[in-house]
């Protein structure tokens, strides 16, 4: 089992480094380019950067994930299904984007909507096939119709919480890569029977990160684009809600939720005294304004992420 984990892994990695460059070509022969918000000034030089790169982990990782799906591999599928509804709705941003060539694709409320709308499926698909309880740590928690509403929530929360964090080269592929990777090592080492497939799963999308990292990382060849971010987030998700380990997304996405918060916050506060409590919002771009270059940021935010996730594994292997 653990040579299936390694393999898909890899198989997924070969073909994202099969596919990358010619995505990377497709993108910049499309003029496919990312068009910098102005009142983001360091990053002027990253205008004209192909976006939709997100293209390259989930195609990865799907074809990957197929080579070792068997007959319960139906949940694996609709978890795909919903990554696929993410990065789809993520496509449509970032093509309006392209097209009218500026940083305003999908009015707010259509992000939401469509947002919404695909939580509301997967609420109703985990209430009637996957059940009514999560856990937390040792305890588990009946939430009866209230899990509903609790799905909804925290796939909107998620999503957007990962799309807030990438605004750096390298941020939200490597702090996704490392959440993905310890949450599939920890899927494994906790129940491997019941959870095993989630775990092939996590692996494969991981693998499809790192090659897409390798393009990411300073100065990057290729944004992930809202395609990408967005499908993170609607996987992240599903691999939590599929495993009853919601709760891991608050912890080992620690990171996810500071760049959420650190949004929240700011917009309340000036609207509220029309003063700013960080230089700029989320909170990854308070540290580059404070002169924090962007690859220490990104160490930083990574670090923390293993440290935690290092914890979380500690406590299922004890």
């Amino acid at each position: 089992m653990v040579v299936n984990l390694i393999l898909v892994f890899l198989i997924s990695a070969i073909i994202g480094l099969i596919i990358a460059p010619f995505i990377i070509y497709l993108c910049k022969r499309l003029k496919v380019s990312q068009t910098i918000l102005h009142y983001v000034d360091k990053h002027k030089n990253k205008e004209g950067t192909p976006t939709m790169g997100g293209l390259i982990f989930i195609f990865a990782s799907f074809f990957s994930i197929l080579v070792f799906l068997g007959k319960d591999g139906i949940d694996v599928l609709f978890c795909f299904a919903v990554t696929f509804g993410y990065a789809l709705l993520g496509f449509l941003d970032d093509f309006i984007k392209v097209y009218n060539k500026q940083n305003e694709g999908l009015k707010p409320y259509q992000k939401i909507v469509g947002q919404v709308g695909l939580s509301i499926i997967v609420s109703l698909y985990v209430y009637f096939n996957i059940g009514t309880s999560i856990e937390l740590f040792d305890l588990e928690l009946n939430l009866g119709l209230f899990i509903i509403p609790f799905v909804i929530l925290t796939l909107v929360a998620t999503t957007n919480s990962v799309n807030l964090t990438d605004g750096l080269d390298g941020l939200a592929g490597g702090v996704s890569f490392v959440y993905i990777l310890f949450f599939g090592i920890i899927l494994a080492v906790s129940s491997l029977s019941q959870n095993y497939v989630y775990a092939l799963s996590c692996f494969a999308f991981a693998g499809g990160l790192l090659v897409f990292m390798l393009f990411n990382f300073y100065p990057a060849k290729i944004f992930m684009g809202d395609t990408g971010s967005l499908a993170i987030g609607g996987f992240i998700s599903m691999m939590a809600f599929m495993t009853k380990k919601e709760f891991l997304i608050v912890f080992m996405g620690i990171m996810f939720v500071l760049s959420a918060v650190s949004d929240i916050i700011q917009v309340l506060y000036y609207k509220r005294t029309k003063k700013r409590i960080f230089l700029m919002a989320p909170l990854h771009h308070h540290f580059e304004q404070k002169n924090v270059h962007e690859n220490k940021i990104v160490i930083i935010y990574i670090f923390i992420t293993i440290m935690v996730s290092s914890l979380m594994l500690l406590y299922y292997l004890l």
